[in-house]
């Protein structure tokens, strides 16, 4: 028996459009929700939502029976934290602050069993493995890993072909938010500069042959993006949808107080 097929993996592959929500509240049961939307991919955020890796087992174990793909972006891309993300499970991570193929080479590695890599065998401690029962595990993970990584600065963008020519990477994702940041555009995405920089590299990425992924809540951008060839565009995250869902309803119900109110002192 093999490790599972990465069915995230193999769609982008195939260039088959993948739609994606951001996950961040960092609960099973919102996770399990989420699960039951119907999107494509859902991605596990442990570099900016209060994640660890005992809330991600949780995640995973909630979003089991789901037929959403799961990614996991972790803090840093470091082999000690890909390694134990690997073995709880997750098959794909986005790893985020990448700006050199350089860079991109080690995570490819750390990735990956020996000989091709340096990745830590605990399989018959891991989740992954189901626990040892999965008697070809070791000799099939690495066709099924997939690493996604994140360009998000000035810097990343300059090594961007280097990048996507390195052996291994799955696919490029590029960070509006922190690209604004570093162009001198922060807490803007939007901006004009921006948006050029982030279709050019998204243009680049396809036309090497790789595929590529965005996140933005703007669905017009984001269906230019898909346009342009992205593959796997996230169109929100959880946490938005809550807070803004949560101040509309109070709002929408004030405003309705107030408008029977004004109606009872017409009419009353």
């Amino acid at each position: 028996m093999p490790a599972p097929l990465n069915r995230f993996k193999a769609a982008i592959k195939a260039d088959r459009p993948q739609i994606g929500l951001w996950a961040a509240l960092a609960n099973p049961y919102t996770a399990e929700i989420l699960g039951g939307a119907g999107y494509d991919w859902l991605l596990l955020d442990a570099e900016h939502a209060p994640n660890d890796v005992p809330s991600l087992v949780a995640q995973l174990q909630a979003l089991s029976s789901s037929s959403s793909s799961v990614v996991i972006r972790p803090p840093i891309g470091e082999a000690w934290i890909i390694k134990q993300l690997l073995d709880i499970g997750a098959q794909t991570l986005l790893v985020p602050m990448v700006e050199s193929g350089e860079q991109v080479a080690e995570l490819v590695r750390a990735m990956r069993y020996p000989p091709h890599g340096i990745r830590g065998v605990g399989a018959a401690l891991a989740r992954a493995s189901n626990f040892n029962r999965i008697p070809d595990y070791l000799a099939t993970a690495n066709e099924q890993v997939c690493l996604l990584v994140q360009v998000e600065s000035r810097k990343g963008l300059d090594a961007l072909d280097e990048i996507v020519s390195v052996d291994g990477v799955d696919g490029v994702f590029i960070g509006p938010a922190d690209l604004a940041a570093d162009m001198g555009y922060l807490g803007m995405p939007g901006a004009p500069e921006v948006v050029a920089a982030v279709e050019q590299a998204i243009s680049r990425i396809v036309a090497a042959g790789k595929p590529a992924g965005i996140l933005t809540g703007d669905q017009a951008f984001a269906r230019r993006c898909l346009d342009l060839g992205a593959t796997f565009v996230a169109i929100g995250n959880d946490v938005t949808l809550f807070a803004n869902a949560a101040s509309k309803l109070l709002k929408d119900f004030r405003a309705g107080a107030t408008t029977l109110a004004a109606k009872t002192d017409t009419y009353g």
